[in-house]
């Protein structure tokens, strides 16, 4: 490849869009710890002073969703209309109703054993690469590094005159080799008290953000840094930008380095693939950059309505592959169970963990013990791509 460059960008907890999605996981999270079994599609947006919640339930959990509303409100820092939104004063509108039985039908299989149905079509992918030892594209690795900085500085008291919204964008110059060479521009918003003057808050901002995120990583005495652009951003969170559960997808996942199929994954229970199956790719891709198959890997799975089984899995390497792809593929088939109800139980996707994914990326994310970030398949699947290829050979010898 020649040099080109590549972009990504993240949200703090506080912008509009990832505030709806904390909300969605957070009223998931708090019906799984009731009924794991239950049916959730739940979606909201914010306004100014207004919340709406909409969906699907159905579920033996009893669930106050105002108050889980307000609840994250509060742990995100909107406490008052000045930051954005009030928690406790702000209106909330809510119209739930239960799942469409044409729908039920065809996720719930079966009652005396686990066979469940894809809740709706579509093709969901998963991405990883060794370019960071969390698998992760650089450039969406280090803007979510950028936006957890900010919240932590706002919620530690070290800046204490920052609101919750706010946002990074970082660009990467890639070299010839298809490797990360230069860093070349970033961008970092943050919504502020009105009384701090630019002059302070950028210099600060440098100081407290984006050196202690960058040291050691890149040279950036090149980098072209840009801090709030316009010059000041106080009006922010709901009162400045509506938000809507699901409108951050590349956020969500790699930065727009890899594909995005499917829809958007906050608010849906496990058995909605849109959500189960993108967790499952990206499962099965960093496994197989991991066990040194490939340098890159994208897998790709095709669902039906209703269908236990999915309809297609490929593998792309990018041409980065250390051993046939046909191999790697036959082996990632064999090895994984991509069923709706493997995926589930592969994953542990039953329990509650959602709220914490709706905030700096659903991916990457080791710490927080996530199923879809093990890599416990790792050396199975190198002894069984390295079984495939002797056998391949073997046969291919007696061909001759």
């Amino acid at each position: 490849m020649s040099e080109h460059y590549v972009t990504s960008e993240s949200v703090t907890e506080g912008h509009p869009d990832k505030l709806c999605d904390q909300i969605s996981d957070g009223i998931l999270d708090f019906v799984l710890q009731q009924d794991p079994k239950a049916h959730v599609a739940v979606e909201t947006m914010v306004s100014k002073n207004t919340i709406m919640i909409a969906g699907e339930l159905s579920t033996t959990a009893t669930v106050e969703i105002p108050a889980i509303a307000r609840t994250v409100l509060k742990e995100i820092g909107y406490t008052s209309e000045e930051s954005g939104i009030d928690a406790d004063k702000c209106m909330i509108l809510t119209n739930i109703n239960i799942q469409s039985t044409d729908i039920a039908m065809g996720v719930n299989k079966s009652s005396d054993k686990e066979e469940i149905g894809g809740g709706d079509q579509g093709i969901m992918y998963g991405y990883a690469t060794n370019e960071t030892s969390n698998y992760m594209p650089i450039t969406i690795e280090l803007a979510h590094k950028l936006v957890r900085r900010l919240a932590t500085v706002r919620k530690e008291g070290i800046l204490p005159w920052l609101y919750p919204d706010g946002k990074a964008q970082v660009t990467v110059k890639y070299n010839d080799d298809d490797n990360p060479f230069s860093l070349e521009d970033i961008v970092l918003s943050a919504q502020h008290f009105p009384s701090i003057h630019y002059d302070y808050l950028k210099s600060t901002l440098l100081d407290e953000v984006i050196y202690p995120v960058l040291a050691g990583q890149f040279n950036i005495e090149q980098t072209k840094i840009k801090i709030n652009p316009t010059g000041r951003f106080v009006i922010g969170g709901p009162a400045g930008d509506t938000g809507v559960t699901g409108r951050k997808i590349m956020v969500d996942t790699y930065g727009g380095v890899a594909r995005h199929g499917g829809g958007a994954f906050s608010g849906k229970d496990p058995t909605k693939v849109d959500r189960s199956a993108a967790y499952m790719a990206r499962y099965v891709a960093k496994n197989v950059v991991a066990a040194g198959l490939a340098d890159k890997c994208e897998i790709s799975i095709a669902y039906a309505i209703g269908q236990i089984q999915p309809e297609a899995v490929n593998v792309e390497t990018f041409g980065s592959e250390h051993i046939e792809c046909k191999i790697i593929e036959a082996v990632v088939r064999e090895l994984f169970d991509f069923s709706v109800a493997g995926m589930i139980r592969t994953l542990d996707l039953r329990k509650p963990q959602y709220q914490k994914t709706a905030a700096y990326g659903h991916f990457g994310r080791e710490d927080a013990g996530f199923g879809w970030e093990r890599l416990d398949m790792v050396e199975k699947l190198r002894q069984r791509a390295i079984a495939t290829q002797y056998t391949q050979l073997l046969r291919e010898r007696e061909v001759k």
